[in-house]
């Protein structure tokens, strides 16, 4: 689990192909990596990757055929920008939300327009996830944990301040650029949880001889 406050902005160093999936080199940037062990998770623009080889400047990640087909990674070139958070533990500060690193889908810069000293972001989500987007709500943005500002059917606003900008990939965002989106995780859980509907009470196998015989006081 992650909490969406970006460590880092690394860089892409080499995409090497492996029978149908890829391996990455990262460079990590100012990223600290004094407490990385070999299979560790490392969120890379919100997708979660394991730690297969590491030093002080950089680590490799194998990457899956389904991680390629559902996120922006398939995209990525040596050189490429990306955000780095390394997985929070128990006593991470979780100034964000909680983040899982699982991509729902890939979204769409559509506009950037200035707001005062921030700017502002319309952000288009296909239509399997534009549920899950609600005003005030949390949504993770190519790994950043950010505040849904307006919705408006498939299509999101978000303020972005100058700091996140600076720490982070967004300050290169533009119309066209493509970004991975996760859902609030809790979003995803209710929906289940509604779906299922009311589910039949179960048949408790606890009885009032049961009771009696185990010697709670008041069962006959």
């Amino acid at each position: 689990m992650f909490t969406g406050i970006i460590q880092s902005v690394g860089s892409i160093q080499r995409i090497e192909p492996r029978g149908g999936d890829v391996l990455l080199s990262i460079a990590v940037g100012k990223l600290d990596m004094s407490d990385v062990q070999l299979g560790d998770s490392i969120a890379v623009n919100g997708v979660c990757l394991t730690v297969v080889r590491f030093d002080k400047q950089s680590f490799d990640a194998d990457v899956s055929v389904e991680t390629l087909a559902v996120t922006s990674l398939k995209n990525w070139k040596a050189g490429t920008r990306v955000n780095l958070e390394k997985a929070l533990t128990p006593t991470t500060r979780l100034g964000g939300h909680l983040v899982s690193g699982h991509v729902d889908g890939i979204g769409e810069i559509i506009s950037r327009r200035n707001a005062a000293r921030a700017d502002q972001f319309t952000v288009r989500v296909p239509q399997s996830i534009k549920r899950y987007i609600a005003h005030k709500g949390s949504v993770c943005v190519d790994g950043i944990s950010l505040t849904v500002n307006a919705v408006n059917d498939d299509c999101f606003e978000l303020t972005l301040v100058p700091h996140t900008q600076a720490e982070t990939n967004s300050g290169a965002w533009q119309a066209g650029t493509l970004v991975n989106i996760e859902v609030d995780v809790l979003a995803r859980y209710l929906e289940r949880l509604l779906q299922a509907g009311e589910a039949p009470a179960a048949v408790s196998s606890i009885t009032e001889s049961l009771l009696a015989r185990s010697g709670f006081p008041g069962a006959r």
